[in-house]
């Protein structure tokens, strides 16, 4: 919803910066507290609908009491996982899908088998492990090979036809406005994540 600003402010930027080497520089430690506690947040959003993953992860972050991006990297993995297993949970015991995954699959009149949806976010899990680490560099590599402007605003102008093609000029006419919106929090040093508490009360009605 409020991807523009971040885009335009990549627009403005130096590109992808220079990457370090693979190694992990943080210790299992470090990234275990802010990722447990982004599972414990995950598993609560799944049952509650209009709080998104992005507010999880920093209610997470704090709770815990690390600081740095890191950290929130590592709560929002853990929300975004543990609210991928919860929400199957939660549409399974109350019939209501509480994430835009599940809406597009109940949409479908897709079979519901929780083994079998279970076993696919396993496999996924075990893909993206495995593929991370083996792709991660090679896709750097390719980004800043690429004029980052050019890219930016290609990205840009693809938001703006899709806003077209499923909301029409409305679509758009939102679009700018939580542009300028989004630019925003940055200017007196908050986050944008809290600009989503603006789905709370249509998610909850």
């Amino acid at each position: 919803l409020f991807g523009a600003p971040v885009l335009l402010a990549a627009y403005r930027g130096a590109g992808v910066p220079e990457q370090d080497d693979p190694v992990v520089a943080d210790s299992p430690r470090s990234v275990a507290g802010p990722g447990f506690a982004g599972s414990l947040a995950g598993a609560a959003v799944a049952y509650v609908p209009g709080v998104s993953g992005a507010i999880a992860a920093v209610f997470a972050v704090e709770a815990t009491g690390v600081d740095g991006d890191r950290a929130f990297v590592a709560a929002l993995s853990g929300v975004n996982t543990a609210n991928t297993v919860f929400a199957l949970f939660a549409l399974f015991a109350l019939g209501d899908p509480h994430t835009g995954v599940l809406v597009a699959f109940e949409r479908a009149s897709l079979p519901r088998t929780l083994p079998l949806l279970l076993a696919s976010i396993a496999l996924a899990a075990c893909a993206g492990a495995v593929l991370v680490p083996v792709l991660g560099d090679r896709y750097f590599r390719l980004v800043r090979a690429l004029n980052h402007r050019r890219l930016t605003a290609a990205v840009c102008v693809l938001l703006a036809v899709l806003a077209w093609v499923f909301a029409g000029w409305l679509g758009v006419g939102l679009l700018c406005v939580a542009t300028l919106v989004g630019l925003i929090p940055p200017h007196f040093g908050a986050r944008r994540v809290h600009l989503m508490a603006v789905l709370l009360v249509p998610i909850a009605l």
